[in-house]
């Protein structure tokens, strides 16, 4: 489609909605495609990357697939599916690849303030488990994209790796762990001022802070009219655009509803809210660096996977351990009690009803989060670090999440723990539903939008060139292309001035 809009600097030709990472990364690609596009940017909060994109309102932990044991699922045949895994581990390699042509570039500047070297580690206890993590670990390692895994169940390495989790451990309990030294923390936060930074940089980029679309909708021609209210003044105006991307967050599914495209029906939305415990003694934060990932309950959600993370937030070193997870009706952390209530409608109420239905074991765990005592949490820390003291520990508010639930034409209705790309037919509007691992493979979300919106301009030689430049692994297969994934994880280190050393065989 052509994205130029006649009607001047007024009248974009692109409106972003929403000030996070995925408006920021779709931005910047943008411009370079096309460096005489116009943007505009809405963003219902004061500030930019303030909702799910803070630092303290995700993980941070880079999703790269190395530690989290909920993608490489043991399947009833026995064997391990890793497809999920490469997938997620291919998308942040081209994540790695962009945010390093940005660096190269010196659009953006000291990569140490949104990404730094952590290793990722996964762990486990019981024989079953340990059997589990083996098999993994022999499967994943085929794959050059894990090159560098290391497997133990060595009680004395384990000890050097991660001695809070081994201290006071009994010592008859049998536990092993994997671990990664290429893994990452990513203060997502940063990352995204930073992109932002650059695109305010031109004078074809407006950012309007404080500002909430009401509605929008499409004209005969093909304009989205897009109406806005600015929550300082009250003051209201519209403005067109041919191209609309709705990167809200929570708030996305209500504003792709009232946009009317077929596309839109049978979505639906259910909130989860979080809830980290924060150490605050800087004697037992020095003394973990790593992020470790465990394996959730049987019968528990993906999103109940436990894990204790070192994060590297405004330069200052913290200890985050949860996930506790909550239940809010709010779509957002700044949102309302009425968005959940406001989404309903007769086509999505189906798919709702039937996703609860099939979910009843997350609407358990979910009641046993909420009405879980300090004592229950530090319960849950202690299996990961049997000498936890509640006194190192404050409990703090997280994130909104809001999962995917769309239709399904044997159950009726699912609900899906990814993220989701909406457009419509004439790819003039595309909405960004869902959550983990979002941000971390926001990269390739959009390379996938561009395909799905801009099909004809992506297959020109400019775009296609362009497109291999900022992310030389684009369009080439990752699992069968060894080479490249060895030169891309070096560069990229390089470049972001990580660790590329993949360390010392353990066992």
């Amino acid at each position: 489609m052509d994205i130029h809009s006649s009607g001047g600097y007024n009248n974009p030709d692109v409106i972003l909605v929403g000030a996070g990472i995925m408006s920021a990364t779709l931005g910047v690609m943008l411009k370079e495609l096309d460096p005489n596009l116009v943007i505009h940017v809405i963003e219902r909060l004061d500030t930019v990357a303030a909702e799910s994109s803070d630092a303290w309102n995700n993980a941070g932990t880079g999703h790269s697939a190395f530690c989290e044991l909920n993608y490489t699922p043991l399947k009833e045949d026995g064997h391990i599916d890793c497809s999920k895994a490469i997938r997620i581990a291919g998308q942040f390699v081209q994540s790695r690849e962009f945010w390093a042509y940005l660096i190269e570039k010196n659009y953006i500047r000291d990569s140490e303030d949104f990404i730094r070297s952590v290793p990722h580690i996964s762990f486990v206890r019981g024989e079953e488990n340990v059997a589990y993590l083996k098999k993994r670990f022999e499967a994943l390692s085929a794959y050059q994209l894990f090159h560098g895994m290391r497997f133990t169940e060595d009680k004395s390495v384990l000890m050097e790796m991660i001695p809070l989790m081994m201290e006071g451990r009994d010592p008859g309990e049998k536990v092993a762990a994997t671990r990664m030294n290429a893994g990452t923390d990513v203060n997502f936060g940063a990352l995204t001022r930073k992109l932002f930074r650059y695109l305010f940089d031109f004078p074809s980029v407006k950012l309007h802070l404080a500002h909430e679309v009401n509605d929008l909708h499409q004209d005969a021609s093909g304009l989205w009219h897009v109406k806005m209210r600015n929550l300082t003044t009250d003051k209201k105006r519209t403005i067109k655009a041919p191209f609309v991307f709705i990167g809200a967050g929570g708030g996305s599914l209500p504003l792709l509803e009232k946009s009317g495209i077929p596309e839109s029906r049978g979505y639906g939305g259910f909130p989860v809210s979080g809830q980290w415990l924060i150490c605050n003694n800087p004697s037992v934060i020095e003394r973990h660096h790593a992020k470790v990932y465990g394996k959730a309950a049987v019968g528990s959600p993906p999103m109940s996977v436990p894990h204790l993370d070192t994060r590297v937030i405004d330069g200052k070193r913290s200890l985050l351990f949860g996930p506790y997870a909550g239940f809010s009706t709010k779509f957002l952390k700044n949102g309302s009690l009425w968005d959940l209530p406001a989404s309903i409608k007769l086509s999505n109420i189906k798919p709702m009803v039937m996703a609860g239905i099939h979910n009843l074991p997350l609407t358990k765990y979910l009641i046993e989060q909420v009405s879980q005592s300090e004592e229950d949490r530090m319960a849950a820390l202690k299996e990961f670090y049997p000498k936890a003291s509640s006194k190192d520990w404050d409990l703090e508010v997280a994130g909104q999440r809001v999962q995917v639930i769309k239709k399904d034409e044997d159950k009726g209705g699912i609900l899906e723990f990814g993220t989701e790309v909406v457009s419509s037919a004439d790819g003039s509007i595309a909405a960004l539903l869902g959550a983990s691992p979002g941000a971390s493979t926001a990269v390739a979300i959009m390379v996938d939008l561009l395909h799905r919106c801009f099909g004809d301009r992506i297959k020109t030689p400019e775009w296609k060139s362009k497109l291999q430049q900022m992310i030389p692994s684009y369009g080439v297969s990752l699992t069968d292309n060894d080479e490249l994934v060895t030169r891309s994880r070096k560069r990229t280190a390089e470049a972001l001035k990580l660790e590329n050393e993949v360390g010392t065989a353990i066992s």
